[in-house]
């Protein structure tokens, strides 16, 4: 089995990606929906009230994620405890759907996680693949998003690494500025580079 770690910033396509690697009949596991998941353990929940006090709290007692969120990326050192916090979490659902596709012979997994390379979590798959787009193109595409403003956008992006640092740690670089069918086009090329390779 060859495990593929898709990473990139927000807005730079890296579920359209996905998408088209499960038409190609690979299967993913999309590390955003397991981290909501975790949110909700209640070892996760009782040690992020610890360090973040009950604002991310709704109504209803749950973590809101969006003001986490906020605090996360906007407060300097947060987003390093929330990982902290989440990540073991994670990596312990990551290590067991792993196991599981192993056994049931799927040949191409695909794990994708937008801070897969802040997080240094390269070591739990096979190659790097990662998904760049321009700025302006990133907030256009992003900025209908419930509660995400074009200055919290670009406090996201600052959050995370550049582009051109997760270049130099990708084995392979889609760039996403153009069409939806232009990207197409170079997901169906890579598919039929990494069919050669395995």
């Amino acid at each position: 089995m060859r495990i593929i770690g898709l990473a990139g910033g927000i807005g730079s396509g890296k579920s359209t990606v996905a998408d088209f690697l499960k038409e190609f009949g690979a299967v993913t596991i999309d590390l955003d929906k397991t981290g909501h998941e975790a949110l909700k353990q209640a070892d996760v929940r009782d040690r992020l009230i610890g360090e973040f006090g009950n604002a991310i709290l709704n109504a209803d007692g749950d973590i809101d994620r969006e003001i986490l969120g906020n605090i996360v990326f906007k407060k300097p050192g947060a987003l390093e405890k929330l990982n902290a916090i989440v990540h073991p979490a994670i990596d312990a659902v990551v290590a067991e759907k792993t196991s599981k596709c192993r056994q049931q012979g799927v040949k191409i997994l695909v794990v994708e996680a937008a801070a897969m390379l802040e997080a240094k979590r390269d070591w739990q798959v096979d190659e790097i693949w990662v998904t760049i787009t321009i700025e302006e193109t990133v907030i256009e595409r992003v900025k209908n998003r419930p509660g995400l403003t074009g200055e919290a956008i670009k406090a996201r992006i600052r959050s995370q690494m550049s582009n051109e640092e997760r270049v130099k740690l990708a084995d392979v670089v889609i760039e996403n500025d153009g069409t939806l069918e232009e990207l197409e086009e170079k997901v169906t090329l890579e598919i039929r580079r990494l069919r050669e390779r395995i």
